[in-house]
C-alpha cells in the first residue's frame, strides 16, 4: 500500500498527523511539503481536487481532515515488510 502525506510548513493540523506519525513509530508514509515542493503542491491540486493539506493519499486516493487520517492510520496498521 503506498501512503503519501502531504502537509504544509505551519499547518498546526498538519503538525497533529505528523506528531501521531512519530509517536507511533510509523515509517511506511512518504511525507510531500507542498510549502517546500512546487511540483507536490501541483500535484495535490491535480490529483486531489483541492490545496487543502493535511491529505493523506492512499494508494492515490485522497483523505483529508486530520482526525480522519489519525483514525485511518490508527486503524490500518504498518504492514510488515516482506523479504
Amino acid at each position: 500500500m503506498k501512503l503519501e502525506l502531504f502537509v504544509m510548513t505551519g499547518c498546526p493540523f498538519c503538525g497533529k498527523v505528523l506528531d501521531f506519525l512519530k509517536s507511533s513509530g510509523r515509517t511506511d508514509v512518504q511525507i510531500l511539503n507542498i510549502t517546500a515542493d512546487p511540483a507536490a503542491n501541483e500535484r495535490l491540486l491535480r490529483e486531489g481536487g483541492m490545496d487543502q493539506v493535511p491529505c493523506l493519499f492512499i494508494d492515490g486516493k485522497p483523505l483529508y481532515e486530520s482526525g480522519d487520517i489519525i483514525e485511518w492510520l490508527g486503524s490500518h496498521p504498518a504492514e510488515s515488510a516482506q523479504a
